[in-house]
């Protein structure tokens, strides 16, 4: 997409928030993503060209549009997927404070849903840390936040909790306020479980400071 610029009276400075708008605009150009600048009509895109396939590692953002709040110098999406690798965040709305992925942190609200391996974390609203170009930490809040994997002997674990923690790196989820986690043959129940992605398997404990018990129910086969 091309960005048009207008001739700018020689002595006028430049508005603080263009710089912000025009990073915006080069990152997003091979995306068709049109920048709104307020109290500007956001220019057309172009015809697409098309994209490069996206390697390991890199950062793909997909967005149906975006607008720049000068104000607060904040990037504002909707209808917006972000991806690297295998994981994949979506939402209604995400916020961001600029483009830099060296650390920054990036709120999504509405719908929002972000991938684990076989399966999702589902909630109202998660705020996603970017550390060194990685995404490292998930935390999504709800009433309640969800969670999802099909399992490896067909079944399903379910999820739920007031926030889950997600940690990319190791593959965990930790489940924090009235857990619950369910097989379809046992239920747990805590304070806080910990549940891992890779190795499908949980632990209970107390949350620190904590003196709740875990309670688990378990079904006898045969039993609907």
């Amino acid at each position: 997409m091309a960005a048009s610029h207008r001739s700018r009276p020689r002595g006028r400075r430049p508005r603080a928030g263009a710089p912000l708008a025009a990073l915006l605009t080069v990152v997003l150009a091979a995306s068709g993503v049109a920048v709104a600048q307020q109290g500007q009509p956001s220019a057309a895109p172009a015809t697409p060209t098309k994209a490069a396939k996206a390697r390991d590692g890199d950062i793909v953002l997909d967005a149906a549009s975006s607008e720049v709040d000068y104000r607060s110098g904040t990037l504002l999406f909707r209808d917006v997927v972000i991806t690297q690798g295998a994981v994949r965040v979506q939402a209604e709305r995400a916020r961001a404070t600029g483009l830099d992925f060296k650390e920054a942190t990036w709120t999504f609200s509405g719908d929002v849903r972000i991938s684990v391996q076989d399966g999702e974390l589902r909630s109202d609203e998660a705020v996603v840390t970017f550390v060194a170009d990685r995404v490292t930490r998930a935390v999504v809040r709800g009433e309640p936040a969800e969670l999802e994997q099909k399992l490896k002997d067909g079944g399903k674990a379910r999820g739920r909790a007031a926030s889950l923690t997600y940690e990319t790196a190791i593959g965990k989820v930790t489940l924090r306020g009235d857990a619950s986690l369910s097989d379809g043959r046992s239920d747990i129940r805590g304070e806080q479980l910990v549940y891992d992605i890779n190795a499908q398997r949980v632990q209970a404990g107390k949350a620190s400071g904590g003196d709740d018990r875990v309670r688990i129910v378990i079904r006898p086969q045969g039993t609907p």
